[in-house]
């Protein structure tokens, strides 16, 4: 059976501030981070309910320190690629925020151009690899692109998110054997927020979800996602291990989402109590785990933090107000990006040209 570790104790506890080994800087750097991540989603919140968003939206409040953590960890060339719940992630690796608000309204200065919405965020150049609206379908692409690193010998390493029900598709598993035998650099990391949609996932499986990839070989790590200190440990040595040739990595990042699964969905429910909702919010929300850790510490003051937080408002709002303002795109569009001309159908995936005459 595939190793299966939880970040011990070990990690918790180095003296340093109760910073666990991560520099003040990096630690906030997180804050800063995760602040953003709050007023970002609580301005996409207020602007889908006076209908400045349309369509599907899910907000990923509750879960900052899963999006921090992770990503600050990773290098600039390093791809990442999500579900549905993605707006901080792509924030986190480098999207403007602005480009962010414009696709979720649905204007042409969004990052896919207004096509894609709040589920398909997308940036090749900043190797945001995009939200995917079909459960479980962005882990076969992301063992895709890590066939694409080690093909070309490549120093990357790629981060596939998914959410709890992805782990009882078909693809999730064929994607999983793949990359095992082939020993991939991609480290595939489950979102645990204890539900699909409404449902609990312990009523759709008799098998935990850090148990999912050990008939595969793959070592798996359980890792509390609402700590953005050991979050941000955890990825950062996951990712110089698959770096360095390890092969694959699973990751049950246990989190929690302070909002209903999207916005048409109320925050508690029929599927979850309101008592305990108000318990995780109280007790595990991640900006006031690290903001106390850093207080504690002397690292930050109230002054300080005021400071960020409206650094943070701010920024949330110009995001708004850039989408608000942002034209709609050309119906011409609509058949723009449609279809790739092959030529005679060939296609050369190591990225050379077809010669010309080629048949």
């Amino acid at each position: 059976m595939a190793e299966t570790k939880t970040v011990d104790d070990e990690t918790r506890t180095d003296g340093a501030g109760g910073l666990r080994g991560v520099d003040p800087d990096t630690a906030l750097r997180l804050m800063r981070e995760m602040l953003l991540y709050r007023r970002f989603e609580e301005k996409a919140e207020e602007a889908y309910a006076i209908g400045k968003i349309g369509g599907f939206c899910h907000l990923h409040i509750g879960q900052e320190a899963a999006a921090a953590g992770s990503i600050l960890a990773l290098d600039e060339g390093d791809y990442v690629i999500s579900a549905y719940r993605e707006h901080t992630q792509a924030l986190a690796k480098g999207i403007d925020a602005g480009a962010v608000m414009a696709e979720l309204f649905g204007r042409a200065t969004g990052c896919s151009k207004g096509k894609g919405g709040s589920m398909h965020l997308f940036d090749y150049e900043r190797r945001f690899m995009g939200g995917h609206g079909i459960v479980g379908a962005q882990v076969p692409l992301a063992s895709g692109m890590g066939w694409k690193i080690r093909y070309r010998d490549e120093d990357h390493v790629v981060v596939c998110f998914m959410g709890d029900a992805a782990v009882n598709q078909g693809a999730f598993h064929e994607a999983l054997n793949m990359s095992a035998v082939w020993n991939l650099p991609v480290i595939y990391v489950v979102e645990n927020n204890e539900y699909g949609m409404g449902t609990a996932f312990s009523r759709v499986s008799r098998t935990e979800i850090h148990e999912k990839a050990c008939s595969y070989g793959i070592p798996t790590s359980i890792v509390d996602g609402q700590d953005v200190l050991e979050t941000f440990v955890a990825f950062r040595d996951l990712a110089a291990g698959v770096r360095g040739g390890g092969g694959p990595r699973f990751v049950d990042l246990r989190t929690y989402r302070f909002k209903g699964h999207s916005m048409s969905d109320p925050v508690s429910g029929t599927y979850r109590s309101k008592e305990e909702v108000e318990g995780k919010v109280k007790n595990a929300d991640p900006i006031a785990t690290l903001r106390d850790v850093l207080l504690e510490g002397g690292h930050l003051d109230q002054e300080s933090l005021e400071a960020m937080d409206s650094e943070a408002r701010t920024t949330a709002q110009e995001a708004f107000d850039f989408a608000d303002e942002s034209p709609f795109p050309d119906p011409s569009e609509l058949y723009a990006d449609v279809y790739a001309e092959l030529g005679d159908g060939r296609m050369f995936f190591d990225g050379r040209e077809r010669p010309e005459g080629s048949v």
